[in-house]
């Protein structure tokens, strides 16, 4: 099959990697790139002396730029959403890294369920990027939890030429494409080369990470859209 994947340049390429070795062709037309701001990540590491979190593996990049700065820091416990940022972190140098299974919320009840971060003195830094969906703050604040956010990298849209698109919908036609966030979804739909045809993705199968993201595909395209049952991408990949 021909996958689109609409992923920043640094996940797509490891995800085009796994579609390549499945037997897919994949198709790369990222949509967006991050913009990295260090400084505030490590001022943010260097005011606070508890555990981290993240929820995405762009925020270990971030860290990885500076590694002498990093070292005294990669003792201290990370929470991170899901096994793809969990890994990042470990290679990055941490050694105390804890995993969730799903999404920012999941992660959040993870932290709650284990007795050194219910404690009255611990604060969470949570090195963020923007935008993001605010699941693991909203959850941990019902939980109780003490969180610092801290942005550390934004997402910044890229210009995608309409003829690019014309000539991909063309003579490259993909049998699927693949949608990690929502943003990303809404920021394909919007191209006025997409939203001016949408008649062109007609059979098209469109994969959400779940189901707030398939819920920005357009009402005409919902029968095409399908989510995994898990939010990781080995799930997603599996509905291919």
């Amino acid at each position: 099959m021909r996958v689109l994947v609409t992923r920043p340049p640094h996940p797509g390429e490891r995800t085009a990697k796994r579609l390549a070795e499945m037997g897919h062709e994949p198709i790369m037309l990222p949509l967006s790139a991050p913009a990295h701001d260090p400084d505030a990540a490590f001022a943010a590491l260097a005011n606070s002396d508890g555990p981290i979190s993240v929820t995405s593996a762009e925020t270990i990049r971030v860290l990885t730029e500076r590694p002498d700065d990093l070292a005294p820091h990669l003792s201290r416990p990370l929470f991170a959403v899901g096994d793809a940022t969990a890994d990042e972190a470990r290679i990055a140098g941490f050694r105390d890294v804890t995993a969730s299974t799903g999404d920012g919320a999941d992660l959040a009840e993870r932290i709650a369920q284990l007795d050194t971060a219910l404690s009255d003195k611990t604060s969470l830094l949570y090195l963020a990027g923007f935008p993001r969906a605010e699941t693991f703050e909203t959850r941990a604040a019902a939980l109780g939890l003490t969180v610092t956010t801290v942005e550390c990298y934004r997402m910044r849209r890229l210009d995608i030429p309409d003829q690019l698109l014309r000539e991909l919908f063309s003579a490259h036609e993909p049998d699927a494409i693949l949608f990690y966030s929502r943003r990303t979804a809404e920021d394909f739909f919007a191209l006025k080369e997409i939203s001016a045809n949408l008649d062109a993705l007609i059979g098209v199968r469109l994969l959400c990470l779940s189901q707030a993201i398939a819920d920005a595909v357009p009402p005409t395209l919902q029968g095409q859209s399908a989510i995994p049952d898990s939010p990781d991408e080995t799930a997603l990949l599996s509905l291919l």
